[in-house]
């Protein structure tokens, strides 16, 4: 017979307790993640890296190019006239789209962040499309006073899109270049908007290329926020010509309400 002796069970207890630990404090957070992109938006308003947590591995890349962050925009200071993100947990990446429209050089910029694992102690990527004067559809305050209407609030409870629609909705939007029937497998809202750099378009779901290219858009890189409704997909534009790219998309109550649009050219 088997003997059931209690410091089986405490030293159980403690393994259990000491597993449930390591997983609580190994979870990649919402909040951890949306405090390395203010620590990011704090960097790119002064132009200094001092407030940014590296990790040794860390890699900056700047229009899908790997870059010394040291020459690269995020060491200029900008005057931020709106920012704001979104966390993906799944992930443990953030997205910023940041607007900069007074300054001497006006820039809108997608910015993903990535960690090591699940620890969003330090930064181990930080990817960002930089688009300014004479990139396409460019003009920043006209892109502000688009944007800076949009409603980008908590979506509630039971209401959220899955993470499977949103990243199929981020590929599709994508493939209606080279895929004829991609455009049609979106639901688009009445009232959805896009903005392509400056340019405004109402309803969203009108003028959509169907095909016609034989290149598709490559390197997608995904951030997906549930809570927020949202996708980001940066990528390099083969469809029209290898541009880096960044395509993000709300959507609420199952369709399309956002698009976002930033390109260089």
């Amino acid at each position: 017979m088997i003997q059931f002796h209690p410091l089986n069970a405490i030293f159980g207890f403690l393994v259990v307790t000491m597993v449930s630990l390591t997983s609580v404090t190994a979870a990649c957070t919402r909040e951890g993640l949306l405090a390395a992109a203010e620590s990011y938006v704090a960097a790119q308003t002064n132009g200094k890296l001092d407030g940014l947590k590296l990790a040794d591995n860390f890699i900056y890349q700047q229009d899908n190019k790997k870059t010394d962050v040291k020459s690269g925009v995020l060491s200029q200071p900008l005057k931020v006239d709106l920012n704001r993100s979104t966390a993906d947990t799944t992930a443990c990446a953030s997205y910023t789209m940041l607007i900069s429209s007074s300054g001497s050089k006006p820039y809108v910029i997608g910015t993903q962040i990535r960690h090591n694992g699940d620890d969003t102690s330090s930064i181990a990527l930080i990817d960002t499309i930089a688009a300014t004067t004479g990139d396409l559809f460019f003009n920043a305050k006209q892109t502000l006073g688009y944007i800076q209407k949009e409603n980008w609030g908590t979506i509630p409870e039971g209401q959220r899109p899955s993470r499977d629609l949103l990243k199929k909705y981020g590929d599709a939007y994508l493939d209606m270049w080279t895929d004829a029937k991609a455009a049609d497998s979106i639901q688009w809202g009445s009232d959805c908007e896009r903005v392509e750099g400056s340019r405004l378009t109402k309803p969203c779901g009108g003028q959509l290329p169907r095909g016609g290219s034989l290149k598709p858009n490559g390197m997608r890189r995904y951030v997906i926020d549930e809570t927020i409704g949202s996708v980001d997909v940066l990528c390099q534009f083969d469809s029209l010509g290898n541009m880096p790219d960044s395509h993000e998309i709300r959507v609420e109550n199952g369709k399309v309400k956002y698009v976002h649009t930033i390109t260089v050219q």
